[in-house]
Order: structure tokens, then C-alpha cells, then sequence
């Protein structure tokens, strides 16, 4: 809106008397200014009182660090620097998107969390970290560390369907996949309220990506929704993989017995290029394939943060994951910073469980580095239930550690308990225990 004049001869009169009334002028009023605030300057925080340990990340595995270091080192002070103001949960979010619950249940308080377990939370991004001088910048200034602790999570990597950027950017606000909780998870709720008929394709992308049943429960609940609701539409489901690639008994059944008018499964199934105007993908195999609507998961890689950092390098699995020891999750010749969750390399599952439990045990070994004491190394834990009907709520379930294996020099699940009966009394209980897991685990975070 436009000033007037007199409006601002008015202001500059206020403001020149208020400034002869404080007995400043206008250099020294820019000398005391409190708005220098940002990126080169303090962050407005208090002095550590003890060692300082950053964690940079408030997914499951962040608050996980930052809870357990302090509850195993209480004479260290700990900062959680998360860019969102607020947490809004990966795991449960599929049963969001249909309806079956709200989003008070997948959203959290990191306030409360920092509060409960005697932290600090800092909301801002950050921009850099100065390495010798052991200073984490950010977009609210810098911030010195003796401990850095990196749980950025997963970026998608869309370099298989575009080097386009405009086209990379309509991939993700026209049809977001919906692994990045927050507003892609939003998106896909409206999607389907929305949604006429037709078809609705889903794809599953190739190495580990973010939660390895998250797609087929997807694809499950979807056409479970579309069942209930009267919808005439289908769910188109391309996997690069060859098959279902976690619970196949248990999806696989449910694909045929429950949605076979409503889900069309195809595997080893890789889309080429994507026409967006025309709503068509082409496969490597020069099929055609049109959509009405769609949600494309394209391939993981690890939190661009760690190239800032310049702690990243190309995984067995998928591109700039953390360069890590894999048993101690310290980074390579970078003495004093960490990675944790779904950015290590190692073939762990990447969900929230597993991210969690090894929040935990970072803690562990970041405590016992500040009282000079080494930590015996721990499996993390997955343990993962997907629902494969809202009404009534049946899913079926994972539970499983990890062994390494000195002759192939990898990861491989251990004493590993599925659950893949989703029909009657079994299957219920798992959705009962789906909603208890949850909130066992929000507890575990911010309680």
C-alpha cells in the first residue's frame, strides 16, 4: 500500500523526535540494534555449561539422540536444531491420508519434547559447519559444538525420470510421494478426497528406500478407500523391484483376496520418462501407460546436509549417504561428528522404528565418548506393523535385529518374526498393536 506524503513527513517527525527523547543518533541506534540476528553472527543461545552436543534433525532418530545423550550425560548440554516448527510423523501417516485417523495423532510438539527431557530446541536451518573451528552455522547465527550429531533424513533423487529442475519441481508439488512427512502427506489426503475415478499410480522405487512396506500398505489402504467409498477407480502399482519386497506373503494375499478389482501390482516395472501434460509414463520397455492421478516415489539418496558438510559419499544402495563407520556411526576422518538414521549407508530398513532404536544407541556412544569410555555396538531394531484395511483395522507386522557378516561384509536381518496373517483374530490384534506401537514410540520422543 502507498504512503502519502504527509503521512510520511508525519513518521519521520515521530520518528526524529522519539530519537532526540532517547538522546541517540541514528549510528548509534544501528550499533545497538537487536535485529542482527542470522547467518555470521551468535546464536542468540546460552553458554554451554558442560560439553555441547548438536544434533541437527528432529525425525525419529534426532529426538532420539538428543533425549538419550542427555539422559545418559547430564553434565552435557544439548541443542536440537530442526528447521520445522513443528513434527508431523512419517509412520501412521498412510492411515492419515484415508482417513483413519487425524492429524493431531501424527503431530507433535518439539517444544514439549525439549521441555520433558531437559534440551534445547533451535528452530533454524542449518546452512554450514565449520569443521576446524567445530561451529555449526545457521540461519539464526552459529553455534559452537564439541559433538555434532547429522539426522537430516532422506532427499529424493528424481535424476532417473528428469534433469529438468521445472519438471523435477512439478513431480514434487503435482504429485508429491508422500515420504517426506508434512505437506506431501497433506497433499495426498486431498488428492483422494478429490479423486473421481479412474487410475491412481503408485510406484515403488529401486535400492533402500524409506520404509520398505510403506508402498503396499499404500496401496492397500487406497483401495480400501475406494472400496468404502464407492469409487470406481483402481490403484496401478509399478515396482521396479522384482517382487514385494518385505511381508510378500502378507501383501501379496491381500492384493489378490481382498482388492483384486481395485489394485494392479505390476514388478520389475521402470518408467523411463514422464509425460506430465499428457499424464502418461513410458517404461524401458516403450509401454504407454496413461493415470488420472498419481503419487511418484522416485528413488532416495541421503539429506543434502551431509554434502554441505561434505560427509557424504555413494552407498551400495543409493547415492551421498552418510560416510560413516558403521559400527560406531562416526564419520570418516571427521573425529567428534555422527550420523544417524535413514542417511547410514548400511542396508538397514529405513524407518522409524530402526531410526529410533539407533538414535538410541548414538547417544550411548556420543555419552560414553564425553566420560572416555567406548560403547559396545547394538543392533538396531525393526519393528513395523502395516495395515492393510482401515474398517476393520487389520495389519500384519515385522520384528528383527541385524547380524553383520564378516565374508560378505554386510548387514542381514536376525532372528527376524513376521506377522503375515491379516485375516481374523491375528490380523486384528496386529491393528490393535499398529496404534499402540505408536504411541509407545511418541512417548519414547517427546514424553
Amino acid at each position: 500500500m502507498a504512503i502519502s506524503r504527509r503521512s510520511a513527513l508525519k513518521f519521520s517527525g515521530v520518528a526524529a523526535a522519539a530519537m532526540a527523547m532517547a538522546g541517540t543518533t541514528a549510528q548509534a541506534a544501528d550499533q545497538t540494534s537487536t535485529s542482527n540476528v542470522g547467518i555470521g553472527t551468535k546464536a542468540p543461545i546460552s553458554d554451554a555449561k558442560g560439553p555441547r552436543v548438536v544434533v541437527v534433525g528432529g525425525g525419529w532418530s534426532g529426538l532420539a539422540v538428543a533425549k538419550y545423550t542427555k539422559k545418559y550425560a547430564p553434565n552435557a548440554d544439548v541443542v536440537l536444531i530442526e528447521q520445522r516448527k513443528s513434527f508431523t510423523s512419517g509412520p501412521i501417516s498412510n492411515l492419515y491420508i484415508v482417513g483413519a485417523t487425524d492429524l493431531e495423532f501424527i503431530s507433535h510438539d518439539y517444544l514439549k519434547a525439549a521441555r520433558e527431557n531437559n534440551y534445547t530446541y533451535f528452530n533454524a536451518t542449518v546452512v554450514g559447519v565449520d569443521k576446524k573451528n567445530k561451529v555449526v552455522k545457521t540461519s539464526d547465527g552459529d553455534m559452537a559444538y564439541d559433538y555434532l550429531v547429522l539426522a537430516p533424513g532422506i532427499d529424493y533423487d528424481y535424476s532417473a525420470w528428469t534433469k529438468d529442475p521445472a519438471e523435477e519441481q512439478r513431480l514434487k508439488t503435482e504429485y508429491p510421494a508422500g515420504f517426506i512427512p508434512g505437506s506431501e502427506t497433506m497433499t495426498l489426503k486431498s488428492k483422494l478426497e478429490d479423486f473421481e475415478g479412474g487410475v491412481f499410480l503408485q510406484t515403488v522405487p529401486g535400492g533402500n528406500y524409506r520404509c520398505l512396506p510403506a508402498p503396499y500398505e499404500r496401496a492397500c489402504l487406497i483401495a480400501d478407500y475406494f472400496k468404502r467409498e464407492g469409487i470406481d477407480g483402481k490403484v496401478l502399482l509399478l515396482d521396479e523391484n522384482s517382487g514385494i519386497t518385505i511381508k510378500a506373503e502378507g501383501f501379496g494375499s491381500a492384493f489378490k483376496e481382498m482388492y483384486g478389482k481395485y489394485i494392479d501390482y505390476r514388478p520389475s516395472t521402470t518408467i523411463e520418462k514422464i509425460d506430465l501434460d499428457k499424464k502418461v509414463v513410458i517404461t524401458e520397455f516403450d509401454e504407454e501407460i496413461a493415470f488420472d492421478d498419481a503419487s511418484f516415489y522416485p528413488h532416495v539418496r541421503g539429506g543434502k546436509l551431509l554434502e554441505i558438510v561434505g560427509v557424504a559419499k555413494d552407498s551400495p544402495f543409493n547415492k551421498m549417504e552418510a560416510n560413516i563407520d558403521p559400527f560406531t556411526y562416526e564419520c570418516i576422518g571427521e573425529k567428534d561428528i555422527f550420523c544417524s538414521g535413514d542417511v547410514r549407508p548400511m542396508g538397514f530398513s529405513k524407518s522409524g522404528n530402526t531410526s529410533n532404536s539407533e538414535g538410541h544407541y548414538v547417544a550411548k556412544v556420543v555419552a560414553g565418548r564425553i566420560h572416555g569410555k567406548k560403547t559396545k555396538w547394538e543392533s538396531p531394531l525393526t519393528v513395523c506393523y502395516s495395515a492393510v484395511s482401515f474398517d476393520p483395522l487389520q495389519a500384519i507386522s515385522v520384528n528383527a535385529g541385524y547380524l553383520y557378516n564378516e565374508k560378505t561384509k554386510s548387514f542381514a536381518f536376525a532372528n527376524a518374526a513376521t506377522s503375515e496373517i491379516w485375516a481374523g483374530k491375528a490380523g486384528k490384534n496386529n491393528g490393535k498393536a499398529l496404534f499402540e506401537w505408536a504411541k509407545g514410540m511418541y512417548r519414547d520422543m517427546f514424553s
